[in-house]
This record gives structure tokens, sequence and C-alpha cells, in this order.
């Protein structure tokens, strides 16, 4: 484990944890800030997490600490790091600040890229699954759509489910009783119920569950067989989603490396697209 990062190894400190969702919010936190984390005070991490200071403490415990300082001389050990430079953020403006929340949320992606595993167990998974539902509701609706947009220039059979409603079940069971063995899901902030209760759905019907959400420990991680975080950006007043949006198309393109027709595929696109006119050059 020391060769992780510190992020990785406090996802490891998360892992399996039943945490509440005020938990989760801290836990998610700590992620995102893991190598300023060990040296903050309870007060700095609830200020960090916007919850209350005694949150902070029964999360301390919940984790099995006597209290924060325990979980704190915990984290020096496990996660070393070292604080940013006092008033570092003051020289950018809000837009700037918000940017550069944008790129460290990039950096955690790469550094949880260095073990490829996750990504290409998922490509196989969505490249074996005939058809090939891809679900995002709300703020995720977006996601879903330029997945599906993309995949279907080389996936045979993609279905988008962007809607709710009574109708998403029926959906669901639509695609498996076409073939369908998996689904990938875009779940992000805030979390619908009804994304929730549809993933559970498709796992009962018998669908592998591939997520790509803002944190491991968001609430569609109870119904996911795998599972792969990319933190969305809260500097602005609408969340923003660079890195959700780029490892979806990593995922395309372990798909991709599934489907030995995809590039063929790409060509007589291309060669369509030509003989139509379809776009200026």
């Amino acid at each position: 484990m020391s060769g992780s990062s510190p992020a990785a190894r406090l996802q490891q400190l998360f892992e399996g944890r039943r945490l509440t969702p005020t938990q989760r919010r801290i836990a998610h936190s700590m992620v995102r800030r893991a190598g300023d984390v060990p040296f903050l005070s309870s007060v700095e991490l609830a200020e960090l997490a916007g919850v209350s200071q005694p949150s902070v403490t029964r999360f301390a415990v919940a984790l099995g600490f006597d209290g924060y300082p325990a979980l704190r001389k915990h984290l020096r050990e496990v996660a070393p790091g070292g604080p940013e430079p006092v008033g570092g953020d003051d020289a950018y403006n809000e837009y700037q600040q918000a940017v550069l929340g944008e790129i460290e949320n990039l950096r955690h992606l790469a550094e949880l890229l260095a073990d490829p595993g996750p990504v290409e167990r998922a490509g196989r998974l969505l490249a074996a699954s005939r058809p090939l539902p891809v679900l995002g509701l709300r703020a995720a609706s977006s996601q879903a759509r330029g997945f599906g947009y993309f995949a279907a220039k080389v996936h045979p059979d993609v279905r988008v489910l962007d809607e709710g409603g009574s109708m998403l079940r029926d959906r669901i069971d639509a695609t498996r009783r076409s073939g369908a063995s998996a689904l990938i899901c875009f779940a992000l902030p805030r979390h619908p119920k009804e994304v929730v209760d549809a993933l559970a759905y498709a796992q009962e019907q018998g669908l592998a569950v591939v997520s790509v959400a803002d944190s491991a420990f968001a609430p569609v991680a109870k119904y996911s067989d795998l599972l792969i975080p990319a933190a969305v950006g809260t500097g602005l007043a609408f969340d923003t989603a660079c890195a959700p949006m780029l490892l979806g198309r990593v995922l395309l393109e372990a798909m991709c490396d599934g489907l030995p027709d995809a590039q063929a595929r790409l060509e007589e696109f291309d060669a369509r697209a030509a003989a139509r006119g379809l776009f200026v050059e």
C-alpha cells in the first residue's frame, strides 16, 4: 500500500464502511484534499466538508477511533502529505479557483487510473452486453447521452435511459429481454432516488452494474458491481463534471478494446459521413 497515493490510501480506510450521508460527505472531502487532511483540525475539516464539528467527531468514532485526534494521528501515518501554502488561493479569483479545482479532480483521476484493472474489467462487461443500456438522470443525463452518442459508433446496440418515470423499469426489462448483461450508470449529485431504485432493480434482473459516480461513497455504490469514482467540481453555483466526462471517454476506449470490429465500424461511419457531406472541414 505504500506505493499508492494518499487519496487511494484514504479510500481504503473508508471502503466497506456503512456511512451516513453526512459521513460520506466528510469522507469525500477528505479524499479530495488527501494531502492536507492530516494537518487539519476537526473544525477546519468540518468547514471543508460543510458539516458541524461534532459530526467530524462522530465520523472518527464510526471509523473505530477514540476521537478525531486519534484519526488524524492515523492519517499522518498512512496518508502523509503536506499542507498547502497559507493564502495560496488568494491570488486567484473564484472562476480561476473553479478551474484549478477541476484540474485537481483530474489529477486524482489520473492517480486512480494508475491501476487500469477496474477500467479494463468495465470495458469487457460493456463490450459483451447486447444491447448496452446507459443510464443517467437529471444532472447526469448529459453524461449518459454523450457516452451513448459515441458508444453507438462502435457498439451495435446502445440504449440511452435518460428519462425517469414509470417507464424506466419497463425499459430496463426490455433491454434484459433483448439479451443485455450489463448496464452503465452515470450518477452525479444530487443523486435522484429513482436512480438508486433503478440500479437495485437492474441487479435483481441479473444485470451487472458499472457506475461512474462522484465518490466511492455515493448512494449508488450499494447497487454497483463496479464503481469508478470521478469527483465533480463544487466551486461554482452548479457542479462541474470534467472528470466524470473524461472517465466516460476512458471507458469508451476500454470498451473499444473489447469490440474487435470497433475500428471497422468507425471507418465505415467516416466513409458514409464523407459521402453525405455530413461535416464541414
